[in-house]
């Protein structure tokens, strides 16, 4: 199934010209040397984008290079300087081989064609010799290892791979492959079975020279009288296919946003319709729900959308644009050794998918708004990774949980329920008590309550005085002690009884909180010293709070109540602490008090 799709991609791609022909690749090349009819060379030409701070070599589609493990292979009519040259940074014998091995395949693969340029690359080989490296002026160090391709000093502009008689060359060498033919399991065909399929690259933590989703390295593979590739028989076209597109979708650059990084796992996605347009507007339509960007215009539309779902509208109405029934796929790759894993794997319309990942951002949707867009699934992972001084690194994030969360969005199914215990873990280890884990806390609670059906269970979204939960509650009467422990001691202090109680508190709120209302009552005489009217304030939230639970603190709380008690203090803190509204009630509440006296 993957496979597959990612085939009708390609020839997608293809037919619009972003993907190469079969039998090529966009590969980086540095340089390309310039050579007589007669074989010397003549200049060496560099072909790298000198337009930044530093060089960088250019995207050239170019002959698919050669699937290279331990062996040596040539690459055709282009290679590493080692091949080309016979020169690399790191001298041995395998440089010489290299080279070796480069001029014997091309000599075989270019006798008795008599195409005016390729007869000069042959006259080449017995001109050039590895030692003149060091003795032309031309060459720098910097070229060692750097890519080449080769070009005639004719008058033509064009390079020796994109001669028509190399295209038809090349075409005749696929076409004369040895491998046999047998039913391909993308296409149904009886096609050339490719024995190894081209690197994948672009997946972090892979190597960098590429790696594989089908591969079959070991004897225990080739058992049966099984060859190498036979026990997934997938033709040179459809692998070519395959491997072309997810490098295409894996390319690194700031205008493709049709990859992310989700954990450990990179995620491409992409849409299949009737229409290339239409598919196009449905792969920027996912990617702004899924991450979106720190733009106003752009975050206004997002919100536009989940508005217009919410109100039961089809997508085609919020944006005419769009096809409700366009076909759409999401990949998670991620690295294991020299292979690569599926981390996740969905397929969908694309109106399934924005309407759950609508219901995601409904769930973690919570009062005060915490943040000016919507928080991309990256940044909530962040939030459940340790906090060292107030940042988290991608390595602490788990791989599992990255892809049980996405899987969870994608498919509208329960959070992971390991997601509130790392959260509720992260409250206790490093006290930092952030308004996205609040959100995760209240995004899993939501979700399990709404999939099991029990209204009576529902997570307000805003501070809700009348609801009787008691961890709830006292997630409130811990908000409130805080405040009453800042009104008397100020707000440069050190530490509140946040930083050295949260942790019990929200655990065992029978050891913790008669000890902390004591403490509150000493604080408050003092705040009614200097802020009476602030102090019957105060003191009227506690009564109201301990009034719900009839003064009865549970021994234990259970890890779904810990996450509500991390959102009513959430709640009771940002409509106590909330700048205007609470210093209003603050004045309001002196206003009072002097009317009473």
């Amino acid at each position: 199934m993957i496979l597959s799709a990612l085939n009708e991609y390609y020839h997608r791609l293809s037919a619009q010209g972003k993907a190469p022909a079969f039998g090529y690749s966009d590969e980086k090349i540095s340089y390309a040397l310039l050579i007589a009819p007669d074989g010397e060379l003549r200049d060496v030409l560099d072909l790298r984008n000198t337009s930044g701070k530093k060089p960088v070599p250019q995207t050239m589609t170019v002959p698919q290079p050669a699937k290279r493990t331990a062996g040596i292979k040539s690459n055709f009519l282009w290679d590493k300087s080692s091949y080309v040259l016979g020169a690399s940074a790191k001298t041995s014998e395998r440089t010489t081989q290299e080279h070796e091995v480069f001029k014997a395949s091309h000599g075989s693969w270019l006798a008795g064609c008599d195409d005016f340029g390729l007869q000069a690359l042959l006259k080449f080989f017995d001109w050039w010799r590895p030692e003149r490296f060091s003795e032309f002026p031309f060459f720098k160090e910097e070229m060692l290892d750097a890519n080449f391709i080769f070009r005639v000093d004719d008058g033509s502009r064009q390079y020796l791979h994109e001669r028509p008689a190399a295209r038809i060359l090349r075409t005749k060498l696929l076409n004369d492959g040895e491998a046999k033919k047998s039913l391909c399991l993308v296409t149904g065909e009886q096609l050339p079975l490719a024995r190894l399929h081209p690197g994948i690259k672009g997946v972090n933590g892979a190597q960098s020279s590429g790696a594989s989703i089908v591969s079959f390295n070991l004897d225990a593979f080739t058992s049966y009288s099984k060859e190498q590739g036979d026990n997934a028989p997938v033709s040179e076209a459809a692998a070519f296919a395959y491997t072309t597109v997810l490098n295409h979708l894996l390319r690194r650059s700031e205008h493709n946003r049709q990859r992310l990084q989700i954990g450990d796992a990179s995620v491409v996605f992409w849409a299949i319709a009737s229409d290339v347009q239409k598919a196009e507007q449905a792969e920027d339509f996912f990617a702004l729900m899924l991450d979106p960007p720190d733009d106003a215009t752009e975050t206004g539309k997002l919100r536009s959308v989940l508005d217009g779902i919410a109100q039961g509208r089809a997508l085609h109405e919020i944006d005419p644009g769009i096809d409700d029934a366009t076909r759409f796929y999401v990949l998670g790759l991620a690295p294991n050794a020299s292979r690569l894993s599926i981390r996740f794997w969905q397929s969908d319309t694309l109106e399934a998918f924005v309407r759950r990942i609508a219901d995601h951002y409904h769930d973690l949707f919570i009062e005060p708004i915490p943040w000016k867009n919507e928080p991309a699934l990256w940044r909530l992972l962040y939030a459940t990774a340790p906090s060292r001084d107030g940042k988290a690194k991608a390595e602490d994030i788990s791989p599992l949980l990255a892809g049980e969360m996405m899987r969870a969005i994608l498919t509208g199914h329960r959070y992971p329920q390991s997601l509130l215990g790392n959260v509720i873990m992260r409250f206790r280890a490093d006290g930092d008590i952030s308004d996205l884990r609040i959100a995760l806390c209240k995004a899993v609670l939501a979700r399990n309550a709404r999939l099991n059906h029990q209204p009576e269970k529902e997570i307000p979204v805003s501070l809700d005085p009348s609801l009787a939960d008691v961890a709830y509650r006292l997630g409130r009467l811990f908000a409130v002690l805080e405040g009453v422990q800042r009104a008397a001691l100020g707000k440069q202090i050190n530490a509140t009884i946040r930083d050295r109680y949260y942790g019990a508190a929200s655990a065992t709120p029978a050891t913790v909180f008669p000890l902390l209302l004591r403490n509150a009552q000493n604080h408050l005489a003092k705040v009614r010293k200097e802020k009476p009217g602030l102090a019957h304030v105060l003191d009227d939230d506690i009564s109201e709070i301990l009034d719900g639970i009839n003064g009865h603190f549970p021994k234990n709380l259970s890890m779904e109540s810990q996450g509500r008690f991390a959102i009513g203090f959430y709640h009771q803190s940002q409509a106590r602490f909330a700048g205007k509204d609470a210093a209003n009630k603050e004045k309001a509440a002196e206003n009072l008090h002097g009317e009473l006296l």
